[in-house]
């Protein structure tokens, strides 16, 4: 597309520097937008930046430090924005805090863990959206795209891990579904105010899993199989772009046909 979909737009991707992060944040430079890396790893998302500078794609990028978990950071991010540069966009609730604990089967997993990462991730989100509707209601406008999970849609298909030191974390499934759901509610209590929010469900992501862990994923998919973060692209320039302003708490599934 030559169009720039996002001209001019001030957009905050929380996990910036993460997988689906990058990704993010280069396509929606690439559309116009300052897109601001908000991420607790300021190592990773300083090598990022120098990638981008390399490439000559850094004019529409900045990095702030910024903790989801923290109400203190998020009012700092969004104080720092506006002064910079007098307004906000969007929201893209993208990072994924959790704890070394997570990831552990189902009868291993503590109570103090599970809410913990329960807390930091799905809570997270909530603690981001509150403080920037809080914004967007003051500045008259905003939007706001979160990202959830097939998992938060459908069972997980246990089978697919068998062989594997993988499985589907239930602190996950909780945490997603849960998006979903903090979605459409805040559509609905924001109704009237000129503030979107909607969530994009991925399949899975390619990240170096094992060949047979992907070959059993892949036979419930459709063409592709397991994603590329850049799959995920058109959707959320969909989303935060004017082609979908009339579009208000929905959820896009993006899966290959996965979760069918």
């Amino acid at each position: 597309m030559n169009q720039k979909l996002l001209e001019n737009k001030v957009i905050v991707i929380t996990g910036g520097s993460g997988l689906l992060g990058r990704s993010f944040v280069s396509c929606v430079a690439e559309h116009g937008s300052v897109a601001v890396i908000a991420d607790t790893d300021q190592a990773k998302s300083s090598r990022f930046m120098q990638e981008l500078s390399s490439a000559g794609a850094d004019d529409h990028v900045v990095f702030i430090k910024a903790d989801i978990t923290s109400k203190t950071s998020l009012e700092s991010l969004i104080s720092e924005l506006h002064h910079r540069f007098g307004k906000i966009d969007a929201l893209v609730n993208n990072a994924y805090p959790r704890n070394t604990s997570y990831g552990a089967k189902f009868e291993d997993v503590t109570y103090d863990n599970f809410s913990q990462n329960v807390s930091m991730h799905l809570g997270g989100y909530f603690m981001a959206s509150q403080l920037f509707a809080g914004y967007f209601k003051k500045q008259g406008y905003g939007s706001i795209v979160n990202m959830a999970s097939i998992y938060g849609v459908v069972a997980p298909r246990f089978s697919i891990y068998e062989g594997t030191d993988m499985t589907m974390p239930v602190e996950y499934a909780v945490i997603k579904s849960g998006v979903i759901h903090l979605t459409k509610y805040l559509a609905q209590y924001l109704k009237g105010s000129n503030i979107r929010v909607n969530c994009i469900c991925p399949g899975g992501i390619l990240d170096q899993q094992p060949e047979g862990f992907l070959s059993r994923y892949n036979s419930f998919s459709g063409t592709k199989g397991m994603l590329d973060p850049k799959d995920l692209q058109g959707t959320l320039l969909f989303l935060l772009s004017d082609l979908s302003k009339y579009i208000n708490g929905q959820n896009i599934v993006v899966d290959d046909g996965w979760s069918l």
